[in-house]
């Protein structure tokens, strides 16, 4: 819970002076009325009253009064809601290390079947996008509501040399920036799910792309895919096909997304249906005003109650 006018709770300040006064006072009471000697006088004067009872009353009225502070604070809930609009950007690594046989039938194709999937399962109020990146990193589908088209372009991706992760993000952005007319002065939330099997080769490195998206407030979501034991051939040779999990996770920390990994083509449709989920939703704050307020109500008709009945008058 959080409260949306939280300057206001420095009312609580007075409110527990007020205690503080209630309990100096109730022990004055006390001792003004040990120094009277003559007892049947003192049943005269002040007739024995039910003590324990009168400090039910004052409490529930101390209640009220706190409860009333802080609905005057606007507490909120987080609630869970449809996103409205949104543009998602699917950058996905073509390198050579994609052609490796680890994940069946290889890295590419189970990764082509996992974005395909997961941008048919999002919204259709999203625009959708899609970066190739190798050595370097090219728009392949601008940002749009036709996911079909998308999907289609995703099948179509093919093995290039190099691997260049930083310009697959700066393409990214530059794909949301140049969405619409609008997008400088009130772009739509945005993000970057970016899939990658290797390490930066080539282009601007992933540090410089953490420090535009961050600057853009884009967040990038990464995934580490394959099980980074795998020998490829390039140009006659045969290569390790590393992984370089520690920048990806870097990239996805510092700009505010998540890290995934995924060693399995079921892996990966997993990671894409969290992802998927977290995108599809975001966090506002409700207030609820009103249930402290019914809690005020209820507290004062109580006082009101335990005053008539044991005191015959209203606090």
């Amino acid at each position: 819970m959080t409260f949306l006018s939280a300057g206001r709770l420095w009312l609580l300040l007075p409110f527990l002076a007020l205690i503080v006064v209630y309990v100096i006072l109730q022990n004055h009471r006390t001792h003004y009325t040990l120094r009277f000697t003559n007892l049947a006088l003192l049943d005269q004067i002040a007739p024995r009253r039910p003590g324990w009872r009168r400090h039910i009353a004052a409490a529930l009225f101390l209640a009220t009064i706190a409860t009333l502070i802080l609905a005057f604070a606007r507490p909120a809930m987080p609630v869970q809601v449809p996103r409205e609009r949104a543009t998602i950007i699917v950058a996905v690594d073509v390198s050579p290390s994609m052609a490796a046989t680890d994940v069946r039938p290889d890295r590419l194709s189970a990764a082509k079947e996992s974005a395909q999937g997961f941008v048919d399962t999002l919204p259709d109020r999203f625009n959708v996008g899609l970066v190739a990146f190798s050595s370097t990193a090219a728009v392949i589908s601008s940002p749009t509501h036709d996911h079909q088209a998308v999907a289609d372009s995703v099948e179509n991706l093919q093995i290039a040399p190099g691997t260049a992760i930083g310009e697959g993000v700066f393409a990214s952005l530059q794909s949301i920036q140049s969405f619409d007319d609008e997008a400088d002065t009130d772009p739509p939330p945005a993000a970057v799910v970016l899939l990658s099997d290797g390490e930066n080769t080539s282009g601007r490195p992933v540090s410089s792309a953490a420090d535009a998206a961050t600057d853009a407030e884009v967040p990038i979501s990464t995934i580490a895919f394959g099980t980074g034991a795998s020998i490829i051939e390039i140009n006659g040779q045969y290569v390790e096909a590393n992984i370089d999990k520690d920048a990806l996770e870097n990239l996805a920390t510092d700009t505010g997304g998540h890290f995934y990994e995924a060693e399995s083509e079921s892996e990966l449709a997993d990671v894409y249906n969290d992802i998927g989920s977290s995108l599809g939703t975001e966090t506002i704050h409700e207030e609820v005003v009103a249930h402290f307020v019914g809690i005020a109500l209820l507290l004062a008709a109580a006082t009101a109650t335990a005053s008539l009945i044991w005191f015959q008058r209203l606090p």
